[in-house]
């Protein structure tokens, strides 16, 4: 669906001058990331749990309690990165390219308009083609304001990507798609954010929506008593690592999701859930717990 910019172009007001000259990523500054503070820290809040990283420092995802090992829908060892709770409504990502021009403008690092912290600030981003003129010279757009201004025609997709905001310097090693590892740069307001990209599986706006899936989880003390639910972890096997937290897929054709809705279900009956058909029959004491942005980044049969 092509769209012009009017949207956009109130965005104006918000006091953002560029779009005279480029600006360098490299010298660009850079806003202080914090994950686990304010809005949006709904599992990891720093007020709750004790030992998360300040604001603006590094956070190491291969580590507890970033890192959750689980199981797939026929029993396999899968591992997930717990990014938190988040909402079904995505974020927009502009990508910028030359019109006519397949892939994006070389060097131009993509725009989003929140980070974490801000009210409406998603994990989840929505893809947003932005034709420029062929002349138009990289990151001399460095906020979605300066798309406004400019009436340049945006291309609202319905591709979405799983894209965490994280300071520099943080480090998720595993992937379950064709990502690296490495963190990539963006704009915000003028100013060079970083993010990891999970990209295990294609994704797609439903309804305007992130979709979700199904996990199927037990804690340690069940929801509805005294420091049940979250903040009592979930339950383990004697390793103290491995959890029967239970997917519903793995692919997109069974309906992946990383956005999970999350059903408790009596931890009674964790050690005999060992698979989707034992999830589903165990009685269930939390429908719909909360919505658990966990990507998975390894599958062990």
């Amino acid at each position: 669906m092509r769209l012009l910019v009017v949207a956009l172009a109130g965005l104006g007001a918000c006091g953002e001058d560029g779009g005279s000259a480029p600006l360098d990523p490299d010298t660009a500054p850079t806003p202080v990331i914090d994950r686990f503070s304010g809005e949006g820290a709904v599992l990891f809040n720093r007020a709750a749990v004790a030992g998360l990283p300040g604001p603006g420092e590094p956070v190491d995802l291969d580590q507890p309690p970033f890192l959750v090992h689980g199981l797939g829908p026929a029993g396999e060892r899968v591992v997930f990165y717990d990014l938190d709770v988040k909402g079904r409504f995505p974020i927009n990502l502009y990508l910028l390219h030359h019109e006519g021009q397949d892939g994006p403008v070389p060097q131009q690092l993509p725009i989003v308009d929140y980070v974490p912290g801000d009210h409406g600030y998603s994990d989840l981003w929505r893809v947003v083609r932005v034709d420029v003129p062929a002349d138009y010279v990289a990151n001399t757009a460095t906020s979605s304001a300066e798309i406004g201004r400019q009436g340049w025609r945006v291309t609202v997709s319905a591709t979405l990507v799983n894209c965490p905001v994280f300071p520099l310097g943080s480090t998720a090693t595993r992937h379950g798609g064709s990502g690296t590892g490495g963190m990539k740069r963006g704009w915000y307001q003028d100013q060079v954010f970083y993010y990891f990209t999970f990209d295990e599986q294609p994704l797609q706006v439903e309804a305007g929506m992130v979709p979700t899936s199904t996990v199927y989880a037990a804690f340690e003390i069940n929801p509805g008593t005294s420091g049940g639910g979250w903040p009592s972890g979930f339950m383990t096997e004697g390793d103290g690592i491995s959890t029967h937290v239970v997917v519903d897929a793995l692919d997109a054709t069974g309906g992946y999701s990383p956005l999970r809705a999350m059903q408790v279900y009596d931890n009674a009956a964790f050690a005999s859930v060992v698979d989707r058909a034992s999830a589903e029959a165990a009685a269930v004491v939390a429908a719909d717990y909360l919505l658990w942005n966990a990507p998975i980044v390894e599958i062990t049969p």
